[in-house]
């Protein structure tokens, strides 16, 4: 393997792997492309000039919970969206409203969920969400019955872009979008009981 010779050639050979990658690459996994290690700091340097590259572009370099990867501008999905052949899913409001409990409350039982929302969760719910790779159960209170805790997954943290649950937005700023939408039901009820 040849190292490449300047700042540009180191840029092209991580942009490359970027772009060929069918999964974001962590700065680790990015480093393995050359023979001389270049070091963590000069390749956060370069995806950082890589990612002002790509500005004004309809794809946009970004970072997620599992790496870096590049992505369609949200602005411009509206387009991709007519070349799918399939539609897709739509999710009820009972796993919807059960995936915000599990992001924000996190890590949560079924009866903590049940709590919240003051139903039964159906089983196909969670399980919509395992097979989905959005929740996971990441371990059991020590209860009777022991009841599994579920969380989030990286692969929701990927799906949405985000690094962190810290860039999850507030729950205000849902209650004041789910108002505009004027969805039947309270969300500020869900707000309410997640708070306390």
């Amino acid at each position: 393997m040849v190292q490449p010779e300047s700042t540009e050639a180191f840029k092209l050979v991580l942009e490359t792997a970027l772009l060929a990658a069918p999964a974001p690459l962590s700065v680790s996994e990015l480093r393995r492309l050359f023979d001389e290690e270049p070091g963590s700091d000069f390749i956060r340097r370069l995806l950082g000039e890589l990612a002002e590259d790509w500005q004004g572009r309809g794809v946009e370099l970004i970072q997620t919970a599992g790496g870096w990867r590049f992505q369609t501008r949200p602005e411009y999905q509206v387009y991709l969206d007519r070349l799918k052949e399939e539609r897709p899913p739509k999710y009820s409001r009972a796993v919807l409203e059960t995936l915000a409990i599990i992001a924000y409350r996190q890590p949560v039982t079924r009866g903590d969920i049940e709590d919240i929302r003051g139903v039964v969760v159906s089983t196909n719910v969670l399980k919509t969400l395992e097979s989905r790779g959005w929740v996971d159960v990441v371990g059991h209170r020590d209860t009777p019955g022991r009841p599994g805790l579920y969380a989030t997954t990286r692969k929701f943290l990927e799906d949405l872009g985000l690094r962190s649950l810290t860039e999850l937005p507030p729950l205000t700023e849902i209650e004041r979008i789910m108002d505009l939408v004027e969805i039947p039901g309270s969300v500020s009820e869900i707000t309410e009981k997640t708070a306390s």
